[in-house]
């Protein structure tokens, strides 16, 4: 069901960052970007924010850990709220489902036997919930940097480590996030509308030199892994699937995964241009991942346009900018909201269905490097929103910048008697 995006203009909606990660332990501290950021507090002026900017719909995500604090017990009391008001609103929610992390009481997080049975569950119970007001869900954020972070770098729970590591929370990911989607279409039925949402990762400069052909080559493949896994593709013509048997995937789970197919409605796309792009260089053997990162390349709106393609037509669904921004200044900020917006506009002009464009996030967040520091919240901001957090003595302050009147404009811009927006070029 994707008619509200793809009739009429291009939509332009926000996120809130919602990245969880509860478990803590010794020299780590939780990650709650709601709790850090005081959205918890402050969301019904979070929500004016947002409807005041022009913003038609609202990436945010459930905090399933507080939800769902043990098992078979849940407290919906705030996003009751939170939720109610959004529709009121007239803002319309793609809800997030997993940002990250598992309640407490989850023994092994996403390693856990029964994890794809409890993330079920869990969205089915906030499905049921919220039939009346939710349509849109995104099963899993970013699922290939789950499996990046949680089972190859060994970085957050359940911390495995290497290729088996990466290969066990793939599967693991896969299947939690095919029951998550089958179980929401059994409560609304053809109401339901998934947005899949995943890291572009593009790899970039001495790719196919001898010393780093393969490696690169695995990389391509494996950026569309999970996605590939809970959509059927992974079959015996996929260029991945010696390297999953390797490493400890099961032929019956993978037969299960390509017969029972969970599709998405809309691909998104998750885009920064100074960080979605890595660089192989000749002589330099990094292992890759957050603590210890191949370098970079910012390449504008050529990855960008590439990234949204290559979904588009990998995936043969309309695509979505689902998150983007650069980190920076005011002036930075802007010039790339308005850069990207140009390109999407020239993609829809060439017939690529570009549905929508997300601007992230709303207000600014805390860098994850806070997790395995000790110093307070300020040294981890970072400058993306359209509002800055600042602390004052009452907490943190919204501080409007000129990149929300920018993307105002944008939002607002003129549309034409065709029911199609006018393109940035157009409207000036």
């Amino acid at each position: 069901m994707t008619d509200w995006y793809t009739e009429g203009p291009m939509r332009f909606g926000l996120g809130i960052e919602n990245t969880f990660v509860p478990q803590g332990g010794p020299g780590l501290r939780p990650i709650d970007e709601y709790e850090l950021t005081e959205h918890y507090t402050r969301w019904r002026s979070d929500l004016d924010l947002v409807a005041g900017v022009g913003a038609e719909f609202l990436r945010w995500g459930i905090p399933w850990h507080r939800v769902n604090p043990e098992p078979g017990r849940w407290e919906w009391g705030w996003t009751d709220r939170v939720i109610g008001r959004m529709v009121e609103l007239g803002i319309r929610p793609i809800i997030d489902l997993l940002h990250y992390g598992t309640p407490l009481w989850l023994d092994g997080q996403f390693a856990a036997q029964d994890y794809p049975q409890r993330v079920a569950e869990y969205a089915v119970a906030a499905a049921e919930r919220y039939s009346d007001l939710v349509t849109d869900y995104t099963p899993v954020n970013e699922p290939m940097i789950h499996v990046l972070f949680c089972g190859e770098y060994g970085y957050w729970p359940p911390y495995l480590q290497g290729e088996a590591g990466a290969v066990e929370l793939a599967m693991a990911i896969a299947q939690g996030f095919q029951a998550t989607q089958h179980g929401i279409r059994e409560v609304l039925g053809e109401r339901a509308n998934f947005v899949h949402v995943d890291a572009s990762m593009r790899y970039v400069g001495e790719v196919d030199t001898p010393e780093h052909r393969e490696t690169a080559e695995r990389l391509r493949h494996q950026a569309f892994l999970v996605e590939d896994l809970v959509t059927g593709r992974v079959n015996a013509d996929h260029p991945l699937l010696d390297f999953l048997l390797l490493h400890g995937a099961q032929e019956n789970t993978l037969d299960d995964l390509a017969r029972r197919p969970a599709k998405p409605d809309i691909m998104g796309v998750n885009y920064y241009p100074r960080h979605s792009t890595e660089v192989f260089e000749a002589g330099v053997q990094h292992r890759g991942g957050f603590a210890d990162p191949r370098p970079t390349r910012d390449d504008g709106v050529a990855g960008l346009s590439e990234m949204l393609v290559e979904y588009a037509r990998r995936y043969e669904v309309p695509v979505m900018v689902t998150e983007t921004c650069v980190t920076g200044t005011v002036a930075e900020r802007i010039d790339w909201l308005d850069a990207s917006v140009a390109e999407v506009d020239r993609l829809r002009a060439g017939g690529l269905a570009v549905v929508g464009y997300t601007w992230w996030p709303l207000f600014d967040m805390y860098e994850w490097t806070y997790r395995h520091s000790s110093g307070p919240r300020s040294d981890h901001r970072l400058a993306m929103g359209l509002y800055e957090l600042v602390e004052s003595v009452g907490g943190l302050e919204r501080r409007r910048t000129s990149v929300a009147d920018a993307f105002m404009a944008l939002a607002r811009r003129p549309v034409s008697a065709s029911g199609t927006e006018r393109t940035m070029e157009g409207s000036r």
